[in-house]
């Protein structure tokens, strides 16, 4: 088992282009005093340069699958060279008139080195278990696709 923490930091400011409400604005720091400016995302009164939420989301699922993806990689003996990744995900209306992320499509571009270099069938092989294994995408519901490019 681990624990993980972060911290959310939010003070009352005015909006900087809706005189009737508040800034969405806040700082997240993360381990090693790592700080992320974040905000809501554009469509509910955001900062569109700050990062949001459901960007953060997506990013840790992938990052997730990423990390498990080189693990997997070099323990089979597989040299990574560069793994690039633009996941998207769709945030949806539910049946309990909300929303919520429904689904993410992860669509990796990865460069392998070295003298043993993996097949496509293989490389799926490699996303099914990362796939399976991520501890992110094993605590959400969210449907998570990936499209090998």
């Amino acid at each position: 088992m681990s624990v993980h923490y972060s911290n959310i930091s939010w003070h009352r400011k005015p909006h900087q282009t809706d005189a009737e409400t508040y800034s969405r604005n806040h700082r997240v720091t993360l381990s090693g005093d790592q700080q992320v400016n974040v905000s809501a995302s554009v469509e509910f009164k955001g900062d569109s340069e700050c990062a949001d939420p459901e960007q953060m989301f997506i990013s840790a699922v992938s990052s997730c699958h990423m990390l498990f993806f080189l693990a997997i990689a070099d323990y089979q003996g597989y040299q990574v060279e560069s793994y690039e990744d633009n996941p998207v995900g769709y945030l949806e209306n539910n049946d309990r008139k909300g929303k919520e992320m429904t689904r993410i499509e992860l669509s990796p571009r990865i460069t392998f080195g070295g003298d043993k270099v993996p097949d496509e069938k293989a490389i799926s092989r490699i996303h099914t278990n990362a796939h399976k294994n991520c501890f992110i995408r094993n605590s959400i519901t969210t449907e998570v696709t990936v499209n090998q490019i």
